[in-house]
């Protein structure tokens, strides 16, 4: 045999030129020329509908094949979408850009997933003069399906409804691949960049539960676009230059006058600030002397610079903590990194005419937006609006990112928007081809309804919150008596795991957009969906493997020639359900909503209850408790299920254990 890697390369190069081939007999066939009468310009027709249905089975199973080296996970609902396509290109060729709706049946006893195209196409023939009952065209889309690998039968229903049922065969094949390859996803065309910018805490001051939703939501779509194998860069755009630094360096200078040869030991860098407001609000000549530092500042004498970044190593240290908690990787890039750009940027709006004067102050209007941006204070002072158009710039010509998202709460929506359509009005980028999106979420409520605080009105602070979690983790755990069967370490995982776990999951599944009421009762509850009965799921499943003495290397070996079977209802709900994960990736890569994933968790670990409960995977004795028979098949829908499961955890940023 040759070299497994060159023959795939000469496959795949085959394949690519065949599809450039057919690509062109294709377009050749969209522009026809000195065609003879209407007959054949049918049979054309017909003949342009097959070529694509075969350029794509081509690109199909170049698709089929992930650059990681394993299979790539298959999109049924995305692969039903192009059989559909492909019928109903070939049964209404005369149809510009027909609809296209293929979704699961909610209902097992209607089939597996549902094509709901034929009402709408009705509605498209009404308009353009013909009049055809949905039925009919419902069956002439079933006539037309092409040869597929995944369509049992389908049957129609109701005014016009196609019933898709899949084959057994299929969906036990992908379980197989699934097994013998991972969680593989799908090629990408291109490697695109992406930018997430998220967490963004200001220096000098706590982090809190605003902080907290951010820095959850970003990391876990940071996550997701690395894991479907985009560049990522996390940005922490942290507030750390501006006027509030001046009375933090001023104040230093006063209290520790000595801060240049020796380190300040600042202790609470929260007090150290109010202290500071505190003399900048009372006391005049404090506040000028704050107003000459921040000048000096920003002219970055040595001296200054050097108590800027003793302020903001202090505030790092504390931020770190919290990221090492919820095991967060971010690049800390702040305001201050992009000082030196805001003159340029400001110079490219003037230079296209595109500023207005304004009371002394510089403003830029972007088109159907009401509120204009200052760009330059009348003081000649730059703005958030300045280092935000200046923080766009970098990312979309230095970075070159395809992709850049701003997570943070839903009020800075609107400022968004117009930095957004200012940067498409002097030609930055087209949103057709990049993707600048602002995915805002709403505020973390207390039980009480109201905005979460303390009992005396302070705001919460993060650490604070990641250690009642901590406590009232272990307390849950010992009183379950796990601390009886963990070993110390397995029980400060377990800790750790159902704590951090929990306030990610509590605050991801559900849909960012609303406020949500944060309750440490509800979400250490092992009932519901919530982290803790998902993870207690989890380790219930992997203790099936460790019952039947199975480890990880016999149950891959036993996936190469063990078919799994999916006859009993409950296990062909499962490998439906266990495949579904694609489609619901594919969801979250579209509109940025996490809390699908967690709800598709959730529904996977309910169906897989339900299969558990009736078909028995390992049989034991009942006077001996000895197991007498190993269900290998089931042992196998056990796997694929923790294997999704880990990896849906591992997007969401939960670390599951092994036992709980």
């Amino acid at each position: 045999m040759g070299d497994p890697v060159t023959e795939y390369s000469a496959r795949l190069q085959q394949q690519e030129l065949e599809i450039q081939s057919l690509s062109a007999e294709v377009e050749s066939l969209k522009n026809p020329q000195n065609l003879g009468p209407s007959a054949r310009l049918d049979e054309l027709r017909e003949e342009n509908a097959k070529l694509k249905y075969r350029l794509n089975v081509l690109k199909r199973s170049l698709w089929d094949v992930s650059p990681s080296g394993g299979d790539a996970m298959t999109n049924i609902n995305q692969r039903l979408q192009e059989v559909f396509g492909d019928a109903i290109q070939a049964a209404f060729p005369e149809l510009a850009d027909p609809p296209l709706a293929v979704t699961p049946n909610q209902q097992a006893k209607f089939g597996d997933y549902q094509c709901n195209s034929a009402m709408a196409m009705a509605q498209m023939l009404k308009a353009t003069g013909t009049k055809v009952n949905p039925r009919e065209i419902a069956e002439k889309i079933v006539r037309n399906l092409p040869e597929n690998e995944l369509v049992q039968k389908t049957e129609i229903a109701g005014p016009g409804f196609i019933n898709v049922h899949l084959k057994k065969t299929f969906v036990s094949k992908l379980l197989n691949n699934l097994l013998l390859s991972g969680v593989q996803p799908p090629p990408l065309a291109a490697r695109k960049k992406v930018v997430v910018d998220f967490s963004s805490p200001n220096i000098a001051k706590e982090m809190h539960v605003g902080h907290l939703r951010s820095t959850i939501i970003g990391d876990s779509m940071s996550r997701l676009f690395e894991f479907l194998g985009y560049d990522v860069l996390r940005l922490n755009h942290v507030g750390d230059w501006g006027t509030q630094f001046g009375m933090l360096i001023a104040h230093l200078q006063d209290k520790f006058p000595d801060y240049l040869s020796v380190s300040p030991p600042i202790g609470d860098l929260q007090a150290f600030y109010k202290e500071s407001k505190k003399r900048f609000d009372e006391d005049e000549a404090f506040k000028k002397r704050a107003y000459r530092c921040v000048v000096r500042l920003q002219s970055k004498e040595p001296d200054f610079i050097k108590a800027w970044n003793m302020i903001c190593d202090v505030s790092r240290r504390e931020f770190q903590r919290v990221y090492d908690c919820l095991d967060i990787q971010i690049i800390e890039r702040g305001e201050s990194y992009y000082q030196d750009l805001m003159t340029r940027v400001v110079k490219e709006f003037e230079d296209k005419g595109l500023v207005e004067l304004d009371e002394g102050r510089k403003i830029v209007f972007a088109p159907g937006q009401s509120l204009p941006l200052t760009v330059v204070k009348s003081d000649g002072g730059y703005t958030y609006d300045t280092s935000d158009l200046a923080a766009l710039h970098q990312r979309l010509f230095e970075e070159k990112a395809d992709v850049i998202i701003y997570v943070t709460d839903s009020g800075q929506g609107p400022h968004f928007q117009v930095v957004f359509a200012a940067a498409q009005m002097i030609g930055w980028y087209d949103p057709k081809v990049t993707r600048v999106e602002h995915a805002g979420f709403g505020v973390v409520l207390g039980e009480d309804k109201k905005k979460f605080k303390t009992r005396s009105g302070d705001t919460v602070r993060l650490m604070d919150l990641l250690d009642e979690g901590l406590k009232r983790s272990m307390d849950k755990l010992k009183e379950k008596e796990r601390d009886k069967v963990l070993t110390p370490e397995e029980l400060v995982r377990a800790q750790r795991a159902v704590a951090f776990g929990c306030v990610k999951y509590a605050d991801l599944s559900h849909n960012r957009i609303n406020d949500y009421v944060f309750s440490f009762d509800k979400m250490l509850d092992d009932r519901g969906n919530t982290a803790a009965y998902l993870l207690y799921a989890f380790t219930r499943i992997r203790s099936i493997a460790r019952l039947a003495n199975l480890d990880e290397s016999t149950l891959r070996r036993a996936a190469e020639t063990t078919e799994i079977l999916l006859d009993h209802e409950k296990e062909w709900k499962l490998g439906k359900c266990i495949l579904r994960f694609p489609e619901i990736l594919q969801k979250i890569l579209d509109d940025l909503l996490l809390h699908t994933l967690c709800d598709y968790l959730y529904e996977l670990a309910t169906t897989f209850t339900e299969f558990y409960d009736s078909c028995y995977c390992v049989e034991k004795d009942r006077q001996t408790g000895e197991v007498i028979k190993v269900n290998m098949w089931r042992m196998l829908l056990c796997e694929a299920t923790a294997t999704i499961m880990a990896k849906g955890f591992d997007i969401l940023g939960i670390n599951p254990v092994q036992r709980m």
